[in-house]
C-alpha cells in the first residue's frame, strides 16, 4: 500500500526512528502492550454489520477497547453491540457530529482509531494507521478509499468528495487525497484538542481543517473500500449533505481566515462600485454636474461596506491568531505520541 506523509516520504510497515544515542530503532503498536488504543464505531442503525465490524477489530487490534457510540438506532445495533463485546453508549443528539463530539470527550485513550460501523472498511489496515501515529509521531492518519465497485463508492460521491477535496485544498493551502474518509487514527493530542463544532457528516471536513490549521504531522494511506452488504442503507445524501459540508467549508474560511474571507468581500463591493460610478464620473468630467445623484449615493455606500467588510477581516484575524494560540497550547498540553511512549 502506497503511505505518503506530510514530508513526502514513505511510510513502511514498522518504522525507523533515530533514539537520542543516535541508533536505530524499529517500532510499532506491537511494541507497546500497554499503549491504550480505543476503535471508536459511531452508528444508526447498523445491526446488519456492527457485530461483524467489532470481530474484525478485535482480531486486529487484540489490545484495542472497542467503543460503540449508538445514534438513536431503532434496530437493535446496540444489544448486538454489547453481545459483541463492545463498550456501548448512547447519544440521543442526532448527527455523525454530535456523535464524534461526545467520543472525543468521554474516551480516554493514548492513540484512536475511528470506524464507520458499516462493514466498509478494511480492518487488516488498523495496525498500520495506528502505527503511523505511534511510530512517526504523526497526530493523524487517514485511510484513503480505493475500490473499483461502483455500488461501494458511487461516481456522484467520487466526483463530490474530489470537488470538495479540491475546494479545501485551494482555500487552506494543501489537503488530502480523500478528505471524507470515516477510518482515521488520531493522537490523544489531537482528539483533545479539536473543538468540534459540526452536528453532521461535515465532520470529516472539520477533522481535516483542524489539521491545516494548527500544521500538524499527518499522513495518508491506500486502503481496500467495500460496498455495504445487501440490506444496509447509507445515511449520506450526495447533494444535501455535499452542500452542507461546502457551507461548512465556507463557515471554516470565515472562521479559521477572516482576512482572506472579509478581503474578497471588500474587493466585490470597490468592483461594483466602481462599476456604478464609472457613468457618474464620466458625466460629471463633461458636463461638471451628477444628474444620477441616487446612482452616486449607492456607489457610495458599497464603497463605504467594503471598507467596513476590509476593516472586520483585520480585526477578526487578530482575534483568530489569538485563538489559533490557545487551540495551540491546548494541542502542547498533551503528551505527544513519541515523548509519551517512548519517553524521548
Amino acid at each position: 500500500m502506497n503511505r505518503i506523509d506530510t514530508t513526502g516520504q514513505e511510510i513502511t510497515d514498522r518504522h525507523v526512528l533515530d533514539t537520542d544515542r543516535g541508533a536505530l530503532q524499529v517500532y510499532s503498536v506491537r511494541d507497546f502492550p500497554r499503549l491504550r488504543l480505543a476503535v471508536l464505531v459511531p452508528c444508526y442503525n447498523e445491526a446488519l454489520t456492527i457485530g461483524t465490524v467489532i470481530a474484525d477489530f478485535k482480531h486486529a487490534l487484540p489490545t484495542a477497547s472497542i467503543y460503540v457510540f449508538d445514534n438513536n438506532s431503532s434496530d437493535g445495533t446496540m444489544e448486538i453491540a454489547r453481545k459483541a463485546g463492545a463498550v456501548v453508549c448512547s447519544v440521543r443528539d442526532q448527527g455523525k457530529g454530535n456523535v464524534i463530539r461526545r467520543m472525543f470527550a468521554d474516551v480516554e485513550a493514548d492513540v484512536y482509531l475511528l470506524v464507520d460501523g458499516d462493514d466498509t472498511y478494511d480492518a487488516s489496515a488498523a495496525a498500520a494507521l495506528v502505527d503511523g501515529i505511534v511510530a512517526r509521531g504523526l497526530d493523524m492518519v487517514v485511510a484513503t478509499r480505493r475500490t473499483d465497485e461502483q455500488a461501494a463508492y458511487r461516481p456522484g460521491h467520487r466526483f463530490g468528495n474530489w470537488m470538495l477535496t479540491s475546494c479545501a485544498a485551494r482555500l487552506f493551502g494543501r489537503s488530502f487525497t480523500d478528505m471524507l474518509s470515516g477510518y482515521r487514527a488520531f493522537s490523544r493530542r489531537f482528539v483533545k484538542s479539536f473543538p468540534a463544532h459540526a452536528s453532521g457528516f461535515e465532520i470529516e471536513t472539520e477533522l481535516t481543517v483542524h489539521t491545516l490549521e494548527l500544521r500538524m504531522p499527518v499522513a495518508e494511506i491506500d486502503t481496500v473500500y467495500r460496498s455495504r452488504p445487501e440490506g444496509s442503507e447509507s445515511k449520506l445524501n450526495t447533494y444535501r449533505d455535499g452542500f452542507r459540508i461546502l457551507l461548512t467549508i465556507l463557515r471554516l474560511l470565515k472562521a479559521e481566515k477572516p482576512l482572506a474571507f472579509f478581503s474578497a468581500a471588500a474587493a466585490l463591493c470597490v468592483i461594483v462600485s466602481l462599476l456604478l460610478a464609472a457613468p457618474v464620473i464620466e458625466t460629471y468630467m463633461t458636463t461638471g454636474l451628477v444628474p444620477r445623484f441616487p446612482t452616486a449615493l449607492l456607489s457610495a455606500s458599497i464603497m463605504l461596506a467594503g471598507a467596513i467588510l476590509f476593516t472586520c477581516g483585520i480585526v477578526l484575524d487578530t482575534v483568530t491568531r489569538g485563538r489559533s494560540e490557545a487551540k495551540r497550547f491546548a494541542y502542547l498540553a498533551e503528551p505527544g505520541p513519541l515523548h509519551a511512549q517512548l519517553n524521548l
